[in-house]
């Protein structure tokens, strides 16, 4: 490792440090606040107090969730930490626009660890993601941990991903990280357990079955069904595309 690379790597741990203590920090005080506030306002009593205490957890965790989620999305903005279009570094080079992508990532992580567990596939997932850089429209349902890079996302109204769908912005080859954009139109469905590349645009009302693999760079059809690893196009009336529509009415 070179000088400037080992510079390059010191400011990149102090600074995600730095960044994500004050975020996590600014989150916890309005919840620690309100949750010493309620618990202040109750007599010390024997049974009263301590179920006021366990009953103000949730609140107080419903409101950590919100701050750290616009906090965490305002970091990463201000300090323009964000996946860079059309990029392709090497790894052991250490570039800035790497170290700037990998910043964007462990902030994105740490969203997901604290608050994504418990509330993906609710408004506030879609909400952070849309916060966080992604283009999306109205109805975006998002049902998945692992969905990163999120400004190189962009949906359409209505797109639903099912459960462990793996869609991110970038891939990683021969030690090479490289990115690109995933184009979802409008009502487009993908199926729990599947991966989607980047450089991939699905036309509207496109439906991707559970379990497949779009391959990078792949161009889908509007208003088709495709399954398989990696995907092929059937027919809406064959067998696979009525299993594919018939999972999506039921998730």
């Amino acid at each position: 490792m070179t000088p400037a690379q080992a510079g390059r790597v010191a400011w990149f741990v102090v600074s995600i440090f730095v960044v994500e203590t004050v975020v996590f920090g600014l989150s916890v005080l309005p919840a620690f606040s309100f949750w010493t506030w309620s618990v202040a306002l109750v007599p010390d009593q024997w049974i009263l107090r301590p179920a006021v205490v366990a009953m103000s957890l949730l609140p107080a965790y419903l409101v950590f969730a919100f701050a750290l989620i616009g906090l965490s999305a305002l970091s990463t903005r201000i300090c323009g930490w964000r996946t860079a279009p059309n990029g392709a570094w090497k790894l052991r080079d250490l570039e800035w626009p790497l170290l700037d992508w990998s910043r964007y990532m462990i902030s994105t992580h740490v969203v997901r660890v604290l608050v994504g567990t418990f509330f993906r596939a609710s408004f506030l997932w879609s909400l952070y993601m849309r916060w966080n850089g992604a283009r999306m429209g109205r109805g975006v349902h998002i049902n998945s941990l692992s969905i990163s890079d999120h400004n190189m996302l962009d949906f359409g109204d209505g797109v639903v991903l099912g459960e462990n769908v793996h869609l991110s912005g970038h891939t990683v080859e021969g030690g090479m990280v490289k990115t690109g954009t995933v184009k979802l139109g409008r009502f487009c469905t993908v199926g729990l357990g599947s991966m989607v590349g980047i450089n991939v645009e699905a036309g509207e009302k496109c439906q991707i079955g559970a379990m497949s693999v779009v391959l990078k760079g792949t161009r889908l059809d509007a208003e088709s069904v495709y399954v398989g690893v990696p995907v092929r196009k059937v027919e809406r009336n064959s067998p696979a595309a009525q299993t594919v529509e018939t999972a999506l009415l039921d998730a």
